[in-house]
């Protein structure tokens, strides 16, 4: 920490316990030592940081200054220390900000980084806050062994405004029905403000004010989208529920159009060339955006030279222009089941940045000398322009590699290879295999489901994903332990004392799991007879690779998959580095995807900053898009699931009155939730429409037990079942169990089963 040695302030004192108060109030149950206090001060506080910090040291006057400020705030009983050398905020009338989360029965908990658990908020106490708002919490009395309480006091900040949902009018009156299960209110709408819109019509509206004293807010129709059930209404409808827009401003598509296509002489000159050496890429048979590519030549001294080619956004997408501004809103492509909506224009994602094959690109690259066993000799970061020769479908590549015969068939073979002791070493050292099925559809020309199928990944999708790991793992470690300008041939004492890891950049973490959540998931897998060992992580993380080895292809595999992430922690964007559990790494950042992920651009425009020697940036405006980026994520998923559980809904449409063998995926206490083994739809039998006896949930056993016959339905038992009901409105589907079904239509279980009930598409 450095202070100025300039003449202070006359209001330095004054000064100086306002920013330490401030710093308090921001994180109210958090204890602080004065480091981290300065700290703060130097991120929260402009003024004072300007006043403080320069180039020159002096730590002790820092100390003092603050120390006595701590001082005097304890003997006024505004804070307290808690442990010696550690204060925290004297709690009185105690409120916290934070994000709410509301559930579809209109309760919610508020979430805030430093409180210990979620607050819970009873639906009379929310105020007018809606889903993902940043809201204001008076903390209730906590009353011994109770949860904490509160009540929305202020809503500080919108997550939206903007809504989809399904337009009603009766008489005079007009309103918008939201969609999804968690909008808890319907928006008012004026005549003069329909613009257009008719009753029954799927359309996207403004929320213009909401006053304390409104039942609902007022609004006005911004786009009708359709009707419901249309394939375009439904899905754009995603896009606007989940926060995303949906369309590019004028100003950003014009700056986008004003970019060159062609590379100038000057600007290859400045960069290291790959033109002339084996590239090519491997993506999906749909992919659009090619982020990278793969080059590969073999040295003189028998290694190899592998060139991991990243599309460089950050030379087109300029700091604070129209184009940058909107990629940091967006912070994510979005990728529904019909559609890909991007993060850049798409004259950048599907042309100018595009590794398009036979074309010249702009690169940044991780280049890296390894042997045949994925030993790491020596890396070199830095911008470049490359040649694609070819591009492959994942599909290509593995035929290569199963025949080995083929266009660069012995280059695809090589990194095979090498890809393949990465992965086994990757493994040893703590890495954990999620291989999770995703599910993909056959869609028709109007975006119809007409068929269900698994996407299963081969040495070929294995193949990129260890390249792409091995260079946001090696950026990532780069800057993050030895500094810039330290390269693997340089282990020198002299090199690391001369570059300290102090600088700051976006990194890609994810904490050890909760030791009570994984606890649970090891007794549960047990009732399967699986075995998880909790002594250590790294004993952990070897147990649960064998648990995915041991039930591959066994029914019960999709549902313990699911419920072993979600046992884990959540993967998040953040400066504070605490490493990869998942994936064992100690420094790890995305590097790799530039055109649909803004955090790969900060990456890239951080790394050029400090390969230019450039000293380390603030880190609080790169924390605060961390956390942005990683909200959008959370968003981008959730938009994600909602189309393919909307065309899971579409798909059994058809399908009213067959039966489908299934697994039990959830209990609750309204129902148990139903996942069909061969398309991975789920649905919901409803524990009243269960006629033989009076089913109650048995939280503890993760089943529902009949009181008086005592009958149990356990997750994961497998199940055979009836598809009853569906509803696209609420994207659902309900089920009936087919011995029920079979005895209410007096049906002999010798029978086959019932005959598909075809329907009209909408």
């Amino acid at each position: 920490m450095k202070l100025n040695k300039r003449k202070l302030p006359a209001n330095f004192t004054t000064l100086l316990k306002a920013a330490l108060l401030k710093a308090f109030n921001k994180h109210p149950f958090k204890p602080f030592n004065y480091k981290q206090l300065a700290k703060l001060i130097n991120q929260m506080d402009e003024e004072m940081a300007m006043i403080l910090f320069d180039d020159r040291p002096d730590e002790d006057v820092l100390r003092n200054h603050i120390q006595a400020q701590l001082t005097e705030l304890v003997n006024e009983k505004t804070i307290e220390e808690v442990i010696r050398g550690k204060y925290r905020l004297v709690p009185k009338t105690i409120y916290v900000e934070g994000r709410i989360e509301i559930t579809s029965n209109g309760s919610a908990y508020v979430m805030n980084e430093d409180y210990e658990k979620d607050i819970y908020i009873a639906p009379r106490y929310t105020l007018n806050a809606l889903n993902n708002d940043t809201v204001k919490v008076s903390l209730f009395a906590r009353r011994s062994g109770h949860r904490s309480e509160g009540e929305v006091i202020e809503v500080i900040k919108r997550a939206r405004t903007e809504f989809a949902g399904v337009v009603q009018i009766v008489s005079k009156h007009a309103f918008l029905v939201p969609d999804g299960n968690k909008a808890t209110v319907d928006i008012f709408i004026l005549p003069h403000k329909l613009n257009g819109a008719k009753h029954g019509d799927k359309a996207v509206v403004r929320m213009t004010e909401w006053r304390k004293d409104m039942h609902n807010p007022a609004g006005e129709i911004l786009q009708v989208l359709g009707r419901p059930g249309e394939n375009n209404a439904e899905m754009q409808a995603i896009l606007v529920e989940n926060g995303f827009p949906l369309a590019f401003p004028e100003e950003v598509e014009a700056e986008a159009e004003n970019i060159p296509i062609e590379i100038s002489k000057e600007e290859i000159a400045r960069r290291r060339d790959f033109r002339k050496i084996t590239t090519f890429t491997i993506d999906p048979v749909d992919a659009k955006d090619f982020d990278d590519a793969l080059s590969i030549e073999k040295l003189e001294n028998g290694n190899y030279s592998i060139g991991i080619h990243i599309a460089d956004v950050s030379h087109y997408v300029i700091n604070d222009s129209a184009l940058d501004k909107e990629a940091y809103d967006r912070a994510t492509s979005i990728y529904l089941v019909d559609r890909v909506i991007p993060m850049l224009p798409e004259k950048l994602s599907n042309n100018v940045c595009s590794l398009r094959p036979k074309e010249e690109k702009l690169c940044f690259s991780a280049v890296f000398e390894m042997d045949i066993h994925g030993k790491l000799l020596n890396e070199w970061f830095g911008r470049t322009i490359i040649f694609s020769d070819h591009r492959f479908t994942y599909e290509d590549a593995q035929v290569m590699l199963e025949n080995k015969k083929g266009l660069f068939a012995d280059e695809l073979k090589t990194l095979d290879t090498i890809a393949k002791a990465m992965r086994k070493d990757r493994f040893a050292h703590g890495s954990i295999n999620f291989d999770k099925t995703e599910v993909k559809f056959k869609l028709d020309e109007v975006g119809y489901p007409i068929g269900v199928y698994l996407k299963e990944m081969k040495d070929s999708n294995h193949l990129i994903e260890e390249f792409m790991l091995l260079a946001n793992k090696r950026v990532a470690t780069f800057v993050g332990k030895f500094g810039a300008n330290y390269y693997l041939n340089d282990k020198s004492a002299d090199a690391k004392q001369q570059h300290p890891h102090t600088k700051t950049f976006v990194y890609r973490i994810h904490d050890v799991p909760d030791p009570d959540k994984i606890k649970q998931f090891a007794q549960f897998a047990a009732r399967f007879g699986y075995k998880l060992d909790l002594q250590t992580e790294k004993n952990l993380s070897k147990s649960i690779n064998k648990l995915m080895q041991e039930i591959s292809g066994k029914p019960e595999q999709n549902m313990l998959e699911t419920l072993a992430i979600r046992s884990m922690a959540k993967a998040k964007y953040s400066t504070e580095n605490i490493g990869h559990y998942g994936l064992g790494f100690e420094f790890y950042s995305h590097f790799t995807s530039p055109i649909r992920r803004y955090p790969d651009v900060l990456a890239h425009r951080l790394l050029q900053h400090y390969l230019d020697n450039g000293k380390s940036e603030k880190a609080n405006w790169y924390e605060q898009a961390c956390k942005h980026a990683s909200l959008k994520e959370v968003n981008a998923t959730e938009a994600e699931r909602t189309s393919i559980k909307y065309k899971q809904v579409q798909f059994l449409e058809n399908h009213i009155g067959d039966t489908f063998d299934g697994v039990i995926s959830g209990v609750s206490e309204w129902g148990m939730f139903i996942e069909l083994t061969e398309s991975m739809c789920e649905g919901l039998i409803r524990l009243r429409d269960l006629a033989d006896d009076y089913y109650e949930l048995d939280e503890k056993s993760y089943c529902i037990r009949g009181t008086r016959k005592g009958k149990k339905y356990r997750l994961g038992d497998s199940i055979k079942v009836v598809v009853k009901k569906t509803d696209l409105e609420r994207r659902q589907i309900e089920f009936g169990l087919y011995d029920e079904f079979e005895q209410s239509v007096r049906m002999p279980t010798s029978a086959k089963p019932l005959a598909t009930k075809k329907y009209k598409k909408r």
